[in-house]
């Protein structure tokens, strides 16, 4: 370590830039040495330093918006533009949840526009009011404000400090030969300077800047995860106009799901027995006019005619089955699903163990994830054996699917298993997809018990 005697000399340090992503790079580094340098560092990197300057004008806006209208509340003219600030603050947070999409790749969906109910002025400005949505997008104004100075200055300051040390050893040579300095000082009085210039201290404060730059990184992360609570909480819609779309859209499920299968039961009945039954009708008719002429004639068709019977009885049978099986309403789950079990061409174990039985249309919607999924492993896993096991964890059902066979199967491919998927959710239901390729396969749908 030198030290120079003399007046002290300083010279602003220059930070340096750290390298882009790079695909073979993420491949082989671990997390902690990858995060520096990849996209999503950066980005959340830039959504902290643009966040300074935008949070500052929304602050001044809505300080001066809140002030100005709370002055003028004696007024007529003090309601319609708090009214038309709030507004602005619904456009300002439109942008915000633009630069989150971008930025930080969060989605959130657009709050519900506001409508006055006779379309004038004065129930505009009522609805925008009694909107939680715009007085929560004014407290993201005032709130954010604050966040985002301690956020642009702790990531800015550390960001700068870890390259600028990391990269130290490059630039190095610019003090002693531009600046008159042997290098950065490292402390300095009116009687001596030290200075950070040998080999081993250029490599000790690299190696420091360089832990720096690994901690800035999860450092940004952490940072970025605040705004993202604080765009997701304040900007988005509340969580009963949610629930309300979910339940819209579950509503709209059930309904097409409804129609499919009543489209796929008159279908069945259709082509199936009633043709058969038609068929049938018109034999016994060509068999009663032959009674008298032709008896032998007669007596065979009346034996095709009651096979026939037996074709149509056993369809209609299968297609009650499909509707709702009488197993399952007599003896519960663990009798109907060891009935579809048997019907597996796989060799299939089923274990069902439940304190009770839950609500029927809980339990059908049971029956027939475990046959749907039953069928797929026939059809399309390829395995040797299967396994169902069901049980309740405190007010879930819990199902799950296990085979051998050769895996890949996939929720997005658009199979049954989006299908079943789609049912699920309407009941506030989840289907889970663990299938590498090679196998096993494992299904697990987790159903509310409602009992």
């Amino acid at each position: 370590m030198a030290t120079a005697y003399g007046p002290d000399t300083r010279d602003p340090q220059r930070s340096g830039h750290g390298p882009g992503d790079h695909f073979a790079v993420r491949r082989f580094l671990p997390a902690a040495l990858r995060a520096p340098i990849e996209a999503r560092t950066w980005r959340e990197f830039a959504y902290l330093m643009l966040s300074f300057p935008i949070s500052t004008v929304l602050f001044v806006f809505a300080v001066t918006m809140t002030s100005v209208s709370a002055g003028l509340l004696v007024t007529f003219l003090g309601v319609p533009l708090l009214a038309a600030g709030l507004t602005l603050c619904r456009g300002f947070g439109m942008l915000e949840r633009a630069r989150a999409r971008g930025l930080l790749r969060l989605e959130v969906a657009e709050p519900a526009p506001v409508r006055g109910r006779t379309g004038g002025l004065m129930s505009w400005v009522g609805a925008v009011l009694k909107s939680g949505v715009s007085w929560r997008h004014l407290l993201y104004a005032l709130l954010h404000f604050p966040w985002a100075v301690f956020a642009f200055s702790v990531s800015l300051s550390l960001w700068a400090w870890g390259w600028a040390a990391l990269t130290y050893p490059v630039y190095a040579w610019i003090f002693p030969a531009y600046a008159g300095i042997d290098g950065v000082q490292l402390y300095g009085d009116a009687t001596h300077n030290v200075y950070l210039d040998s080999p081993f201290e250029l490599a000790l404060t690299s190696a420091a800047g360089l832990l720096v730059v690994m901690a800035t990184a999860w450092v940004i992360r952490g940072l970025a995860m605040v705004d993202r609570l604080m765009v997701s909480g304040l900007l988005g819609p509340s969580r009963l106009a949610t629930r309300v779309t979910e339940l819209e859209s579950d509503r709209g499920v059930v309904v097409d799901t409804a129609a499919a299968d009543l489209r796929r039961i008159e279908r069945d009945l259709h082509d199936g027995a009633q043709a058969r039954l038609v068929a049938l009708a018109m034999g016994l008719g060509l068999a009663k006019e032959k009674l008298t002429d032709d008896p032998e004639a007669a007596a065979k068709m009346v034996d095709e005619a009651h096979g026939e019977v037996k074709v149509a009885l056993q369809e209609l049978r299968d297609l009650a089955r499909g509707i709702h099986p009488a197993v399952l309403t007599d003896r519960g789950l663990d009798a109907a699903l060891s009935a579809i079990a048997s019907r597996c061409t796989v060799p299939v174990t089923v274990d069902v163990d439940l304190p009770g039985r839950p609500a029927q249309a809980i339990e059908g919607i049971a029956y027939f994830t475990v046959s749907e999924l039953l069928q797929n492993v026939s059809k399309h896993s390829g395995a040797r054996k299967a396994t169902v096991d069901v049980w309740r964890s405190a007010d879930r059902l819990m199902l799950q699917v296990t085979d051998n066979g050769h895996g890949g199967a996939d929720l997005t491919s658009g199979s049954g298993l989006a299908g079943l998927t789609e049912r699920l959710d309407a009941v506030d239901g989840i289907l889970v997809v663990a299938s590498p390729v090679g196998g096993p396969t494992r299904v697990t749908a987790e159903l509310p018990w409602r009992g």
